[in-house]
């Protein structure tokens, strides 16, 4: 009976760390901060509105592939977005991107807001 109760747990589990993350558990990749410093202030500031909005955009749907995930989990014991897949690429690579304008912004002497 223990070994069923321990496979069980397991199994649970695994399932339950195979669900998409949510967005503010994802880390930001590295992104140079070189490829933004030719731009200035006002341009920087355009391009980081640019970038949080899509990175917005991401976030949302990452979130809608969790909830899916913790449905799916709940109801059938089977994590969706691992066969449709989700937004943890594109969501860690946009921080990124918002982290490197942020340095690009601090190299160049920007007044930010």
């Amino acid at each position: 009976m223990n070994r069923i109760a321990l496979t069980l747990a397991v199994a649970a589990i695994s399932l339950l760390s195979a669900c998409a993350n949510r967005p503010e558990s994802i880390h930001a990749s590295y992104v140079s901060h070189e490829k933004y410093t030719q731009l200035n202030c006002s341009e920087l500031a355009s391009k980081k509105g640019d970038v949080r909005a899509e990175l917005d955009k991401y976030s949302r749907l990452q979130d809608s592939k969790a909830n899916t995930d913790a449905v799916g989990v709940f109801l059938l014991a089977l994590p969706f977005s691992k066969l449709s897949g989700d937004h943890e690429a594109d969501v860690a690579r946009l921080k990124g991107e918002v982290e490197a304008i942020d340095t690009a912004q601090v190299k160049n002497r920007c007044k930010t807001v």
